[in-house]
């Protein structure tokens, strides 16, 4: 005899989408903290690739101006609010409050690193005809940026795809332990997560992002640069995140929001790497 009327049991806590929650880029850039004002200014100061000079015959030395180049970011105002009624949280299965605080945050911390990859893509300086990931392949990118004297003093960032990276682990020089200390097979840091995990390799430090341009095809974007070649501006108080009730009409809300901007302050210092990442897809 069948049995009828089973019980669904409904799991108290919820279960996070698939999706980005943390912003992977805003750390790897210059930031302005934005007092008053819809623009945030970057002062770009250098020499001028001036070269020395003799005292004169008149026995004066020759004086020169500084390059001071100023570079403009606007801000503009971003926003995410979701809302549910009581009678929804109610019946709902979940912490509601906390799935949409949860998801807003997401919402405003993709829009950065858009906003910021966005600059990075204007970059006219690149690799050449896309090809699969190798260690030459990098070694290309960083030998434009010492070419056009970008110091590798620590600040330089690749910013690569997944499939990016499954190349470059299958790589000796990158996972080998003759080459590295950290080794990235054994300790898997250097996988796809949404909050970021500084890995170092040859002198980089290297970010996994999964909304690059063209991710997944064979014309992958990929970035390798300075962090003074990229500015972002931001209000001072950041990203806001109120939460709230209204009981006019019995709904709960979960509101973030920026004020910010980005722009590319230095074309020298961003490589982009176009990369085939089109064999590393679903079936």
């Amino acid at each position: 005899m069948a049995e009828t009327a089973f019980q669904i049991q409904y799991r108290r806590e919820f279960i996070a989408g698939f999706e980005q929650h943390q912003s992977l880029t805003r750390d790897m850039v210059t930031t302005e903290v934005e007092i008053n004002g819809n623009q945030a200014t970057f002062l770009i100061a250098s020499s001028g690739g001036a070269t020395a000079v003799s005292r004169g015959v008149n026995g004066r030395i020759p004086a020169r101006g500084d390059s001071l180049t100023q570079t403009t970011a606007t801000l503009y105002e971003w926003h995410d609010l979701v809302e549910r009624t009581k009678f929804n949280i109610f019946a709902s299965q979940g912490n509601a409050r906390q799935i949409m605080q949860m998801t807003t945050m997401s919402v405003i911390n993709r829009k950065i690193d858009d906003d910021i990859i966005t600059e990075l893509n204007t970059g006219t300086v690149n690799t050449g005809t896309a090809v699969v990931a190798t260690p030459d392949l990098f070694d290309k990118a960083m030998t434009i940026l010492g070419n056009a004297l970008v110091p590798w003093d620590g600040n330089i960032t690749a910013l690569v795809t997944p499939a990016f990276m499954s190349y470059m682990r299958r790589s000796r020089e990158f996972a080998g332990a003759e080459y590295v200390n950290a080794r990235p097979l054994q300790s898997g840091e250097t996988a796809w997560n949404d909050q970021v995990k500084v890995y170092r390799w040859s002198g980089a430090v290297w970010v996994v992002h999964p909304g690059l341009p063209g991710v997944g095809t064979n014309a992958e974007k990929c970035f390798l640069f300075h962090k003074s070649a990229i500015g972002h501006a931001v209000a001072t108080d950041g990203i806001q995140s109120p939460v709230g009730y209204d009981e006019k009409q019995d709904t709960s809300w979960a509101r973030c929001s920026v004020y910010m901007g980005s722009k590319l302050l230095q074309n020298s210092g961003v490589v982009v790497m176009n990369h085939d990442g089109s064999a590393l897809v679903a079936a």
